[in-house]
């Protein structure tokens, strides 16, 4: 039996390789990338020499089998993606799915993340947040997407592709509001990276004037309107969490946050109502 490597691979400075990385690629036996024209580049800056073999979103299930056997057979592989970590908003999520459904080994080999570095450098508040990935192509759904996020109280992380943000962040300032605020990171660790923090009226008016280029990493504050709930509303939704599965103590700790109570004053009322 083989072993399956997720290696993180430079999401645009060919600088940011670990050691470890390097010396993984440097033993395995293949290395499966989505386009094999973007990885012989990382490969030639450190001279290194492997068989490539080409897995992107449109390969067959055939590719899959074809690697699952080589790995079956024995031979370590390397999975990269064409910039970042792969598995995330990537084809080689479903080939990891079954490496591991194949009790095959696989192992990570941590590298950059282009959502955790817009994450780190946007402004926003990093301490809870959500990646959303790619919204949908259709404008319908994504602005279905959009709605169903309006009221999501954690910073949120998105993919977008240059031709179709000016649209999506018409959509996002329609349905959440003009005010709120975005840093949009374009090109993380290139040349001509670019971070603009502003507010999604703002946003959309800097790139009216300024067409996009290049790929973009949108970070957004999570929605800071105040909800209005009675105690007993917000005691049902407490007991409701509990009754889902979730941890008593993380139950009054989300819904205290979310309505700026005293946790302890929130357990208080709660014990006395429903004696648990």
């Amino acid at each position: 039996m083989g072993k399956l490597y997720i290696c993180g691979t430079p999401i645009g400075n060919l600088e940011d390789v670990s050691i470890r990385l390097l010396k993984t690629l440097r033993k395995v036996d293949f290395i499966v990338c989505e386009d094999t024209r973007r990885t012989i580049k990382l490969l030639n800056h450190y001279k290194i020499k492997k068989p490539l073999i080409s897995y992107h979103e449109h390969s067959k299930k055939e590719k899959e089998d074809y690697i699952l056997g080589l790995l079956m057979e024995g031979n370590e592989i390397a999975l990269v993606s064409d910039a970042g970590m792969p598995g995330i908003s990537d084809p080689g999520e479903n080939l990891v799915k079954r490496a591991i459904d194949a009790e095959i080994p696989v192992e990570v080999i941590p590298g950059p993340t282009a959502a955790v570095s817009a994450l780190a450098v946007s402004g926003i508040d990093a301490s809870s947040f959500v990646f959303v990935g790619f919204l949908p192509n259709k404008k319908g759904k994504r602005r279905e997407e959009i709605l169903k996020l309006k009221e999501e109280k954690r910073t949120m992380v998105f993919y977008e592709s240059p031709h179709r943000l000016i649209e999506t962040l018409k959509d996002m300032q329609e349905i959440w509001g003009e005010d709120r605020r975005i840093a949009v990171a374009r090109e993380l660790t290139k040349v001509y990276e670019e971070v603009i923090r502003a507010s999604l009226k703002e946003a959309v008016s800097y790139f009216e004037l300024n067409p996009p280029k290049g790929e973009f990493t949108l970070v957004i504050e999570g929605d800071k309107t105040e909800k209005e709930a009675s105690l007993e509303e917000i005691l049902r939704e407490v007991k409701e969490l509990i009754e889902s599965g979730i941890n008593r103590n993380e139950a009054f700790k989300i819904k205290a946050r979310e309505y700026k109570l005293r946790k302890s004053d929130l357990y208080k009322s709660f014990i006395e109502k429903y004696d648990m």
